[in-house]
């Protein structure tokens, strides 16, 4: 899977990191970003539901086609 943060929506709620903190964090303007090598994921079931989470749909989880 492939993790998409759309940083013209996000407004920094910060869900995402509440939700999967070994995957999102918060940038120096409140922005979501992943951390580092957290591009996939890393596996964490939690992805999916931090994307629920986003209360302006700011993350998108796209499936690899490869996988």
């Amino acid at each position: 899977m492939r993790i998409d943060i759309d940083t013209d929506v996000c407004i920094g709620a910060g869900q995402c990191a509440m939700t999967a903190p070994t995957v999102f964090t918060q940038d120096d303007d409140g922005l979501s970003e992943l951390l580092p090598g957290q591009e996939d994921g890393g596996g964490s079931p939690l992805v999916r539901e931090a994307a629920r989470a986003c209360p302006v749909g700011a993350i998108a989880v796209v499936a690899d086609p490869a996988t």
